[in-house]
């Protein structure tokens, strides 16, 4: 009875959610975020500003986090957690994403 309720706690509370239809998205800064956050984290704390070669490491650093990097649903960060047969079925989707893409368009052509 316990699972029925959480699923519909968690339908509920997905269609209220300020996510909803867009469950992932791609973290949103750029490298000119980055080297605001630097510069001003720098000075506004009396710290020497940091060097060259220190601010191009971070913001390397930074850029590739981003590639890495996701924002996501509450609900959906929940489900994942809690079953893993969904997060490996969801891993082979993307994995086997330009696999499947063939496969429809062979459909629709065929």
């Amino acid at each position: 009875m316990g699972d029925v309720l959480n699923e519909a706690y968690n339908i509920a509370r997905c269609k209220e959610c300020p996510w909803y239809k867009s469950c992932l998205l791609p973290m949103r800064f750029t490298a000119e975020d980055i080297q605001k956050q630097l510069s001003s984290g720098a000075t506004g704390t009396g710290q020497a500003p940091l060097d060259a070669s220190m601010q191009s490491f971070l913001s390397g650093m930074a850029i590739a986090a981003q590639n890495s990097l996701l924002e996501a649903c509450p609900v959906l960060v929940e489900r994942l957690r809690q079953n893993p047969r969904l997060s490996q079925r969801v891993k082979q989707l993307m994995q086997n994403w330009a696999t499947e893409e063939s496969k429809e368009e062979d459909k629709k052509s065929g």
